[in-house]
């Protein structure tokens, strides 16, 4: 008993991989497009610096992750709601 049990292919049978180095797919490795990173945005959002109240960013993470998302969308409402009034 010489197997690795931390091994990634644990209990995987390698007769079911498939050859990538036949059957035209190492061209299509070699003209696949390489993307690193996240996708480009038309409108990235812009790192800053805000200072807030405590019980603002306290009622805002107590909600669970995504506080500061939350935070945008409660701005962009009052901005609409602004523009509208």
């Amino acid at each position: 008993m010489n197997e690795n049990k931390h091994s990634p292919d644990h209990g995987l049978d390698r007769d079911d991989a498939p050859d990538l180095s036949r059957d035209g797919w190492p061209g299509k490795f070699a003209e696949a497009a390489v993307r690193r990173g996240r996708p480009r945005v038309a409108q990235p959002k812009v790192s800053t610096t805000i200072r807030l109240s405590a019980d603002v960013i306290d009622y805002f993470k107590l909600r669970g992750r995504g506080w500061q998302t939350r935070i945008d969308q409660a701005l962009r409402e009052w901005i609409k709601h602004r523009e509208t009034a």
